[in-house]
């Protein structure tokens, strides 16, 4: 992005619109300057410009609920910029995941249900550097790879037998147990699960 071809308005603020890179919920509207722009580039984290304050802020300095920067984009006639950022927490200073309100005009929901996605890398995440004692992730990674492997195979087997079985209930918590081991590995290996959802999209997008 070529902050020069940004279009400030006359106090030198463009509108800037964060939306999760998942679940494309729009979480919050805000205001940048030039500077708090280019932080947010080059920190890959928002960064915008307060107008009550008259002062630079970056989300979830003190909240710890950061928002890592996936994508940035601006519109046609470049005065508003979309950021599409993986939360680290809620938006909402209330402690809400959005600013706002519930829709209330349609019944459709957005795809709210698979930030739980987010929410399990960022768990399993957290569980591999504090390592709490008792917690069944800090026991996977304490006995290492051939153990989630193993484990792995054995879900993987288990979601079989579900299958084969006929019983729905059982095979939704079967694939959630494998899923569950699969984000662990995926944590051993540095991987994050958007470089999954990544391979799937461009799939997708093959003739």
């Amino acid at each position: 992005m070529n902050i020069d071809e940004i279009q400030f308005d006359d106090n030198g603020l463009v509108p800037a619109i964060v939306q999760d890179y998942f679940t494309r919920e729009v979480l919050t509207l805000a205001y940048m300057n030039a500077t708090s722009l280019k932080k947010s580039i080059e920190t890959q984290e928002t960064w915008f410009f307060s107008r009550s304050r008259q002062e630079l802020w970056h989300k979830g300095a003190e909240s710890g609920n950061t928002q890592k920067i996936v994508e940035m984009r601006y519109d046609c006639d470049k005065d508003a910029v979309l950021a599409l950022v993986l939360p680290a927490g809620p938006a909402c200073h209330r402690g809400t995941t959005s600013c706002f309100t519930p829709a209330s005009l349609s019944d459709l929901t957005p795809l709210k249900a698979y930030q739980i996605l987010v929410t399990l890398e960022k768990l399993i995440e957290h569980r591999q550097k504090e390592r709490p004692e008792g917690a069944y992730t800090t026991y996977l990674f304490e006995k290492g790879l051939d153990k989630i492997l193993k484990k792995i195979g054995e879900e993987a087997a288990e979601v079989m037998i579900a299958a084969k079985n006929s019983d729905p209930e059982a095979l939704a918590g079967e694939v959630a147990d494998l899923i569950y081991h699969v984000f662990v590995l995926l944590q051993v290996k540095a991987l994050p699960i958007q470089n999954v959802l990544s391979v799937l999209k461009d799939r997708n997008q093959q003739p």
